[in-house]
């Protein structure tokens, strides 16, 4: 196997960051520098995401919710006052935008003068784990994979030391992901943008090994610690056979399986919150004790996930128990622990002809683009994660402090001024949008519109687009310009949900006393109680969606579920046009209140103020009061694990 990190040679250190505006990040940024950081971890804000200027009318409920807000590139310097961007490794959480992203970093060290070649850093740019499991795609899979592969040949010719995609498996197992589904999948995803630069034919021979050698990987890794070291040896073996195998390439330093990791967020619980730190510090010895699949960088998710987006000394936490990992103990110092262990052995073998079953599947079904497009690899991944549920409902699955030992003192972490929660201020997104008015005030209109008809040309013509992006960069095109030029030429793409014809294993008692209600409630009212279940906003995390409406439609109510990236007034559209009974929106990013309000108002203007609505996600316990007094009739978060329980809840509001 191909090792991954000398002994004495420690990961770069990071935590994931950016929220508010960018003035914010860039203080929290050289902050999290001064205590230790090595490289910086980007996240961005649900607009910039997904292709969105902030004054987009879909765009200001979530602007700097969830990450920082970009436009142009004078929001690029502001982020980056101050930081040399020729000595910082950056890792962009980026996906259908990334070559925007991509394009405003290569612009903004023209403008200071820094080399191209000195750049560092990663663009996730993995947008087969979008349609999968995160939503904040844009463009169908041909002209998204396109944008990933104009981007490889870019960077493998201009910019050497940086990492055009990463691909993540982290995702696919939030999503509900089996280790043997996440080993295949994210293989398959890696084969997809490497068949697609192969196949173009425009690069030569080096340059395409050069290409298989940027691959890089961002993993995850949960508590079950045994199986999740021997899932990181899986992929070592499985990338080493395949970059030889599949591409050629004979150099075992280009063949190296290169992968960051955070540890699972998906595991961490709102109850008993303080038991978070143990998961996390668990997870990373996972990613640690195997040299020989030992993660190159690190970062680790806060205790308070379950709850909100991490404050400063929150993440100063996380990044204190790397530092104490790396320097403190011994860790690092010694070969393979697990070398000629037999049970690691097995269970790696295991995981491997797993994997290749998996991918022998999809190579069955015409690929990965076509199990993508006709919903195979969605539908597989919800089944898993219903699976999942069903076991934690049930009890199979422990969870401390949620399905057992639930009782204890209330947690002090929580018990402070601000309740543990990080609190987003509506001051810095008016400094958003003055900054992006201010910069549409300033520029040259000509040169936008030349840019953007540049952008457009090479688009339709099948050009590079990365060399367009530029100069849209430098004309201070924004995102949602640019995303728009671009949806002109490809379209946009709505995938499957993958819920239809699931089934959870759930308590079948407790199920059959719910359809019993709803076999009365029926007779009462002559007709089956309908629950219309969305997704509004710009959120794309749709676990959550998705389990309820399996349960509710189990539980014998007629479930109507659209997918993601509708607006609120779409939804409230849908409800009334579909006569519902009750309406049940999820909003985990922080922007529940005003899209309630949205949601709301479009139901009393249509005439249907009746309609009751429930409400579900990461939901902060005063927040879940001002919407009671809004006239939501329920609100849930991660503590409500018994699916069966909460469509209880909601048949409750029904009947009311």
């Amino acid at each position: 196997m191909t090792r991954l990190a000398e002994p004495d040679r420690p990961w770069i250190f990071r935590t994931y960051a950016g929220h508010t505006s960018v003035d914010a990040s860039n203080r929290l940024f050289r902050d999290n520098l001064a205590r230790g950081q090595t490289g910086l971890s980007i996240a961005f804000d649900l607009p910039t995401q997904c292709g969105y200027s902030s004054d987009d009318e879909v765009a200001r409920p979530e602007v700097g919710k969830v990450g920082v807000p970009i436009n142009s590139l004078d929001d690029l310097r502001a982020l980056f006052d101050g930081i040399p961007l020729d000595r910082m490794n950056t890792s962009m959480t980026i996906n259908a935008t990334a070559m925007w992203l991509y394009a405003l970093y290569l612009a903004l060290a023209e403008e200071q003068g820094v080399p191209a070649a000195a750049l560092s850093g990663t663009t996730q740019n993995d947008i087969v784990k979008e349609y999968l499991a995160r939503g904040t795609y844009i463009f169908p899979p041909g002209p998204s994979i396109r944008l990933i592969g104009d981007m490889y040949e870019h960077a493998v010719r201009n910019v050497p030391r940086f990492n055009p995609a990463n691909v993540c498996s982290y995702h696919l197992q939030e999503a509900g992901a089996t280790p043997v589904q996440e080993l295949a999948y994210a293989l398959s995803t890696a084969m997809l943008v490497l068949d697609e630069l192969r196949d173009r034919g425009t690069l030569g021979r080096d340059e395409l090994h050069q290409a298989v050698g940027r691959v890089s990987f961002f993993c995850n890794a949960v508590l079950r610690f045994v199986e999740e070291l021997c899932k990181m040896r899986a992929f070592v073996e499985l990338w080493d056979e395949i970059c030889r195998d599949r591409y050629g390439v004979e150099d075992p330093q280009l063949r190296r399986f290169r992968y960051g990791v955070q540890v699972n967020s998906l595991g961490l619980t709102e109850e008993q919150p303080e038991n978070n730190a143990w998961r996390i510090a668990i997870e990373t010895l996972g990613v640690l004790l195997s040299r020989d699949a030992r993660c190159r960088a690190l970062q680790l998710p806060a205790w308070n996930e379950a709850l909100s987006l991490p404050r400063p000394w929150d993440q100063q936490w996380s990044l204190r128990l790397q530092q104490v990992m790396a320097y403190e103990t011994d860790l690092l110092s010694y070969p393979d622990l697990f070398e000629g262990s037999v049970v690691v052995a097995k269970e790696q073998a295991r995981l491997v002809a797993g994997a290749r079953e998996e991918l022998a599947r999809l190579d069955a079904v015409g690929g990965t683009l076509l199990a993508l497009e006709s919903g195979v690899m969605k539908a597989a991944l919800v089944a898993s994660q219903a699976e999942r549920i069903g076991r934690i409902a049930r009890g199979d699955q422990v969870v401390v402090g949620r399905n057992r030992y639930a009782e204890g003192a209330e947690s002090p972490l929580v018990q402070g001024a601000d309740g543990g929660l990080f609190h987003g201020s509506p001051a810095e997104a008016a400094r958003t949008l003055a900054r992006l008015h201010a910069t549409r005030a300033a520029r040259d209109e000509a040169g936008v519109a030349a840019a953007l008809e540049r952008l457009a040309v090479d688009a339709r013509s099948g050009a590079n687009l990365v060399p367009a992006s530029v100069l849209c960069a430098h004309a201070r095109v924004t995102t949602g310009e640019w995303a728009g030029a671009l949806r002109g030429v490809f379209g946009e793409y709505r995938p499957p949900t993958g819920v239809e014809g699931q089934h959870l294993s759930l308590d079948q008692q407790a199920v059959d006393a719910i359809r019993a209600r709803v076999d009365d409630l029926t007779r009462r009212r002559g007709r089956r109680p309908r629950l219309v279940v969305g997704k509004p906003g710009l959120d794309g995390h749709s676990n959550g969606a998705e389990m309820i409406a399996i349960a509710a439609r189990h539980c014998g109510l007629d479930v109507v579920y659209a997918g993601i990236r509708l607006s609120a007034a779409e939804i409230a559209r849908q409800a009334i046009a579909e006569d519902a009974s009750v309406v049940g929106i999820s909003v985990l990013s922080g922007s529940h209140l005003e899209l309630t309000d949205q949601l709301l108002a479009t139901l009393e203007a249509g005439g249907a103020g009746e309609i009751p609505v429930v409400v579900g996600g990461i939901v902060p316990a005063a927040d879940a009061e001002a919407l009671r007094r809004r006239g939501v009739r329920a609100v849930f978060t991660p503590r409500d694990y018994d699916l069966v329980a909460v469509v209880g809840r909601v048949l409750d509001v029904v009947d009311a």
